[in-house]
């Protein structure tokens, strides 16, 4: 409306303005063509003194000007005025410029300005002749405030228009951004309620329009988002789930490496506590300076080897942790995860390995390199020398002995490791079967002046074993009792029901015992508490395990306990059953 407005006022003004102009030029010219013959001389206008008079001129002028609100003079050659509207100015010179250019003879003389008192006036002059001569000009001066009042007063209806059609807008627009702004704020307020977590209420849909579309689009994506929660728990549960029960320990951490999850197999790992250990960063925790833990996120080796103290083990934890870095799209890294895995016992396998191998090595290099120098001995010339040779050759058949002892052990364990050793069970008497043990180490026995004391409560009586492997297991046991037992001790065997109903057998001596340290090694294979003496009493190392798998897979356990300089217990358990599977 202002700028329809404005271009109608300039249009109007500029309208009625040429009119106005037009007009009065035509009145100045058709009054130019009036007056001629009169300032010619043609007319008989001479007054009783011989003079010229202008009467009728004047007469005309008056009764044709004198509804236009305008001065108009009638000029001679002379430049005074011979008729005016205004009597006053008669007989005087008129020396305004337009005059002065329209006795000249130029035609188009106009000029519009504003006079003392406001008032905006046009002034024209029009020369009165024919040809190039000049009998006079015509000059008018009109007021122009009728043609701008009425400019005013349109601009006024413009004005008084454009307020009402403002008002009417106005009213108009709340009624119709209600319509638009009602349901923009149920659509706040229930995005607000989703922001909350509040997905009860539906947004009311009014029509069919953008806005409803709006209000269905947002209902739907409200259903989904209600779904999301659940989702999104329930992915949360099962991750914490596999955390918790992950057999490999978790850290993760912020993208300035303070802890920000840790799982129960971590806090077990590292002796932690999470109230403890969430924010401190991750190089406290594991003891790795940070600048490592980057190369270890940059460089292609990624995995390191830790070894944790325990505070109640002579022992040492070791953990295999892997760093890998957090990622996110357009930010770069955003945080670490550890993995932590606990390859204690894969790093005691492999060394057990690397020990069963040097251990073999050494059992056999030892009897191979004595047979190997008294049969060069012999090859020498001592063959020739009977006693000597005949020392010789006891010699090497004793360690081709002990390397056939060592070597049917080894396949006998190979056997028990593979399940391809049979177990044939048959009824057995217990007591008769330790008071053959006994006997088969009478000679040993009263030979090294050792006590030996049987013991078998009443109601143990037969148990369904086989025979020949637990004797192998009680046969060694023994001997082992009788080699580290001084002259004159004791040793006690003994058989009893044990509080989950199996059968426990007992061998105990008062001999040298075992450190407390190699306790914990005493079933590996080939390994001896004194290695020198173990070997010059002829054992292969390989007694106890091959007793421990005996026992294994007639479904026992054996457990050892020993006091240094105090003797030896070895206590084994076998399930007792009868033929048909009932317990005795």
């Amino acid at each position: 409306m202002q700028l329809i407005g404005v271009y109608f006022y300039r249009t109007a003004e500029t309208y009625f303005k040429n009119e106005f102009l037009a007009s009065r030029n035509s009145q100045v010219t058709l009054l130019a063509g009036f007056v001629g013959p009169y300032l010619a001389g043609d007319q008989d206008s001479k007054d009783p003194e011989g003079k010229r008079s202008y009467t009728d001129l004047n007469e005309f002028v008056s009764n044709l000007f004198s509804i236009s609100n305008a001065e108009i003079q009638i000029i001679d050659a002379n430049g005074q005025i011979v008729s005016t509207t205004v009597p006053s100015h008669l007989k005087q010179k008129n020396t305004q410029p337009e005059v002065i250019r329209a006795l000249w003879g130029i035609k188009d003389n106009q000029r519009i300005f504003t006079d003392e008192d406001g008032v905006r006036k046009v002034v024209i002059a029009k020369p009165v002749g024919s040809g190039v001569r000049v009998l006079g000009a015509v000059y008018i001066i009109a007021s122009m405030e009728d043609v701008y009042k009425t400019i005013s007063t349109i601009n006024r209806i413009l004005i008084s228009g454009t307020l009402i059609a403002l008002g009417l807008t106005a009213i108009l627009g709340v009624m119709l951004s209600s319509t638009i702004t009602n349901p923009i704020k149920e659509i706040t307020k229930q995005a607000t309620a989703v922001a909350e977590g509040r997905f009860d209420e539906q947004v009311r849909v009014q029509g069919k329009d953008e806005i409803g579309q709006l209000g269905h689009t947002f209902n739907f994506m409200m259903n989904r988002l209600k779904e999301a929660p659940s989702l999104n728990e329930e992915e949360k549960e099962k991750l914490a789930s596999v955390l918790t029960n992950m057999n490999d320990g978790v850290i993760a951490t912020d993208d300035i490496g303070r802890v920000i999850v840790l799982n129960r197999r971590a806090k077990q790992i590292l002796q932690v506590e999470e109230e403890a250990t969430l924010g401190k960063e991750i190089s406290e925790i594991l003891r790795i300076p940070m600048d490592t833990i980057k190369e270890f996120i940059r460089g292609e080796v990624n995995t390191t080897l830790l070894d944790i103290e325990l505070p109640d083990d002579e022992e040492q934890l070791s953990v295999r942790i892997t760093f890998t870095p957090i990622h996110r799209r357009g930010e770069g890294l955003n945080g670490i995860i550890a993995v932590l895995q606990d390859v204690t016992d894969q790093e005691k396998l492999e060394q057990a390995r690397r020990e069963f191998v040097a251990n073999v090595s050494h059992e056999l290099r030892t009897p191979l390199t004595t047979i190997k120098s008294y049969l060069e001995a012999l090859d020498d010339g001592a063959i020739e020398e009977p006693q000597l040779a005949s020392r010789f050759i006891s010699v090497t058949r004793s360690e081709t002995e002990r390397m056939i002892r060592l070597v049917t052990d080894l396949l006998h364990l190979s056997r028990l490791d593979s399940k391809q050793s049979l177990i044939h069970k048959k009824m057995t008497q217990v007591s008769d079967m330790l008071d053959e043990v006994a006997d088969r180490f009478s000679f040993q026995l009263r030979q090294r002046k050792i006590r030996i004391h049987i013991q078998v409560d009443p109601d143990v009586t037969s148990l369904l074993i086989d025979r020949d492997k637990i004797d192998q297991v009680l046969d060694n046991l023994v001997s082992n009792a009788i080699k580290y037992t001084g002259d004159e001790g004791a040793i006690q065997l003994s058989a009893r029901r044990s509080n989950k109903n199996d059968l426990e057998i007992t061998v105990q001596d008062n001999g040298i015992g075992i450190p407390k340290k190699d306790l914990a090694r005493i079933f590996e294979r080939f390994y001896r508490v004194d290695k020198a003496r173990s070997r010059n009493m002829g054992g292969t190392g390989l007694g106890l395990s091959i007793a421990r798998e005996i026992v294994k897979a007639h479904g026992g356990t054996i457990h050892l306990d020993s006091e240094l300089g105090q003797g030896t217990k070895v206590m084994f358990t076998l399930p007792m059953q009868s033929g048909e599977g009932e317990a005795l």
